[in-house]
Formats: structure tokens, C-alpha cells, sequence
């Protein structure tokens, strides 16, 4: 799926084998290659690094100093913080492009590849897809979105903007999550495996979001295991009563109720 996943920017009719001279990832081992030429290495440090990965985030508007000293030091700043984020963005700037003093913009190049958007731009094609029950059309940009988001934004930075953005990103691969398993689960036949194992990610990240339970129970019923599919609800069932003290809603009980007839479940 890396492959894929490299080939696909905005706009979408982006060809996958085109080669994009600007790629910068941010979820996982920082990546950053601009104008063809790597250059996460040259960033200067880890505080470097973290002012890049902000700017990139950040890149559509100049973003004032004060901003740029919370993004690396909070509300607790160091003495002559002024001075070591000039020193700071000077060293950067003989890496990345640029602009501005006063207020601070990273320059890239038109049609640069950036991890997140890709993950935010495909999670909205595959909404859409699964709008107009296309399957086929939503199957793929959710597993594109899931496959960026599964790998952590940032990992091992502490700073609040960083860890709001990876919280943000979660939410992201949940619903990516939910897309591709119902995608699968319509598709059939041998994507009936590639439901289930999403349905059953879905309900290790988000126990008690009851979307994974009834994507598990509807692919499991389609698989002819019926009983483990009784299983699963009878689980989230006491999740839901020891955790927060009530039961699964009307939609999951419903299905439920079908589960036990002879109606099939299709969600």
C-alpha cells in the first residue's frame, strides 16, 4: 500500500507514478524532500525540526513570532528567547525558503506532497464515495487515509499543538477505519477478510465506539459466524455497562435483534 500511498496528492488526478520532487512526511520518521533534494538531515536539531513541521503545517499563511516561540517553548520561554529563535530561523533558513522576518512563511514548491493533507484530502473523497454507496470508490482513498494516520504525527514530541494535531489525526484514522470496513464489507468476497481485520482495528482503537462492533458483526454474519457475531455484541455490551454505565444504543440493539432472526444484517 507505501506505493499507493506515494502516488496519490492533490489534486487527485495526480497520476501514480508521477514523480513529486516535494515530499514531506509527517506522521512517522520525519521525511522531508524538497525540490528532489533530502533534507531532514540538515534541519538544525530537534527544535528545528519541530519549527519545520509547524510551518509546514502552516505553510498557506506567515505566522508571527510570538507564535512560533510558543510552538517551541510554550508558555515557559527561556531567557533571550527573541534572540535564540533568530538564531534558529537563521540556521533553518539556509535549508528550507523563507519569507518574512517579523512574521515567519515556509515557501514550497506548487504541487508539493504533504502526508497529512493527502490523508485529510482522501478521507473526504472516500465520504463522499460512500454517500453514493460507491465501494470501489471509497475502498481506496480509506485506506490511504488510514495507512498515513496509522503512523504517529510527530511521534515522541511533547508540545501541546503537536499532540492536538496528533489527536486530530486519530480521529482521522477512526473514521478512515470506518470507511474502508464498510467499503469492504459492501465489496464482498475476498475483501470480506480485509473488513473483518479493519472491523476488529476499529474496535482495539475505539472500544467503546460502537461503528467497529456493528462493522464486526455485519462482516462475521456475512462469513456464516453467526454466533461469534453475538459474541462481539454480548462484549461491547458489558464494555459499555462497566465503562460508562449503559447500554449499546437503538442501532446496535436493532441489529442485534436481526442478528437473532433470519433477516440478514447488512448495515
Amino acid at each position: 500500500m507505501s506505493s499507493l500511498v506515494a502516488g496519490l496528492a492533490e489534486p487527485w488526478r495526480r497520476s501514480r507514478f508521477e514523480v513529486v520532487e516535494t515530499r514531506i512526511q509527517l506522521c512517522g520518521a520525519l521525511v522531508a524532500r524538497i525540490d528532489g533534494n533530502r533534507v531532514e538531515d540538515r534541519l538544525p536539531g530537534k527544535q528545528g525540526r519541530l519549527l519545520f513541521a509547524y510551518l509546514v503545517l502552516e505553510r498557506r499563511r506567515p505566522v508571527d513570532r510570538d507564535a512560533l516561540s510558543s510552538v517551541l517553548w510554550g508558555e515557559v520561554r527561556p531567557e533571550a528567547a527573541d534572540s535564540a529563535l533568530s538564531a534558529l530561523l537563521s540556521k533553518l533558513r539556509r535549508v528550507v525558503s523563507l519569507d518574512g522576518r517579523s512574521e515567519v512563511r515556509l515557501r514550497l514548491p506548487s504541487g508539493a506532497w504533504i502526508d497529512v493533507d493527502v490523508a485529510s484530502a482522501a478521507l473526504h473523497r472516500a465520504e463522499s464515495a460512500v454517500v453514493r454507496e460507491d465501494w470501489a470508490g471509497a475502498w481506496s482513498p480509506a485506506r490511504v487515509a488510514q495507512h498515513v494516520c496509522e503512523r504517529p504525527f510527530m511521534a515522541g514530541e511533547t508540545a501541546e499543538w503537536a499532540a492536538a494535531r496528533r489527536r486530530s489525526l486519530q480521529a482521522t484514522l477512526v473514521r478512515a477505519l470506518e470507511l474502508a470496513g464498510l467499503a469492504a464489507a459492501r465489496i464482498g468476497g475476498s475483501e470480506l477478510d480485509t473488513a473483518e481485520r479493519t472491523a476488529r482495528r476499529l474496535v482495539e482503537l475505539a472500544p467503546l465506539r460502537e461503528s467497529g462492533t456493528r462493522l464486526l458483526m455485519d462482516v462475521l454474519e456475512q462469513r456464516g459466524n453467526r454466533a461469534e457475531a453475538l459474541l462481539a455484541y454480548e462484549e461491547l455490551r458489558i464494555r459499555l455497562r462497566d465503562e460508562l454505565g449503559v447500554g449499546p444504543s437503538s442501532e446496535t440493539v436493532e441489529l442485534h435483534r436481526r442478528l437473532l432472526g433470519d433477516a440478514p444484517l447488512h448495515l
